[in-house]
């Protein structure tokens, strides 16, 4: 399941520019605030187990060791316990107050199996009083219809290789409802472009309701995008806060 993108390192160079901050990331910040120890499945490079760390126990799980090769180098990041596994079968035999999921990483779970198996990793690690937060994209806005060449098209400031022009473009299987999206990226002077094929699904919210109670999860709140509101059919994200059926 680990695609260039987050496993080959002329990719990887490139995460932190595309994903530096955001609303998610402050908002999982702060609902983190009472949590003694977390759980960050899907770290990728650490930006956020590595800010939460500042002030209790985190740990940062991801299979992508170029991923994870960042996240140990970043500020913060020796206070964190990382590991390299899936999300699927990690077991760490501890309990965390808090579990998150952030960056859509949940989207690149293909099958209702493997999201089943992510949703009784969460089970598995939850204190009985902790809680979980995820997020993953709402199918019904479409957002992948975005990322054509002309309308994904960007230029990205590196520090190293000066302005990179950078795009996508996709194939949307309707029976699957997965999106095959490839992302572009040109090195200015050489021309050269590093291009990796990634994969994820848009599971409806109706399905993740099914998924999270047959795995003895309970959802305590809906909410449509990372400023807290709640969730409505035109809502761009799907986020599930909930705890220990």
């Amino acid at each position: 399941m680990i695609d260039r993108l987050y496993s080959d390192p002329d990719l990887v160079q490139f995460y932190d520019i595309e994903n530096e901050g955001g609303v998610d990331f402050y908002y999982c910040v702060g609902f983190a605030k009472h949590a003694g120890c977390v759980l960050d499945l899907g770290c990728g490079t650490g930006q956020l187990a590595a800010a939460l760390a500042d002030r209790r126990r985190v740990a940062g799980v991801d299979p992508a060791p170029a991923m994870l090769d960042i996240a140990r180098r970043r500020a913060g990041g020796q206070r964190v316990d990382w590991v390299e596994a899936d999300a699927r079968n990690v077991r760490l035999g501890r309990r965390f107050d808090l579990m998150l999921l952030t960056g859509h990483a949940f989207q690149v779970f293909l099958t209702p199996e493997d999201r089943k198996a992510v949703l009784r990793t969460i089970a598995a690690h939850l204190a009985p009083d902790g809680r979980f937060i995820f997020d993953t994209r709402n199918p019904a806005t479409e957002e992948w219809l975005e990322w054509t060449p002309e309308r994904s098209q960007r230029e990205l400031s590196h520090p190293g290789l000066g302005t990179v022009r950078a795009w996508n473009d996709f194939r949307h299987d309707p029976a699957t409802g997965v999106v095959t999206y490839s992302t572009h990226y040109e090195i200015p002077d050489s021309g050269r472009v590093l291009s990796a094929e990634s994969k994820i699904a848009f599971p409806t919210k109706e399905s993740l309701a099914q998924m999270l109670d047959q795995t003895g999860l309970v959802v305590e709140e809906w909410l449509g995008n990372w400023r807290g509101e709640p969730y409505a059919p035109t809502s761009p994200e799907i986020i599930p806060i909930g705890r220990l059926r």
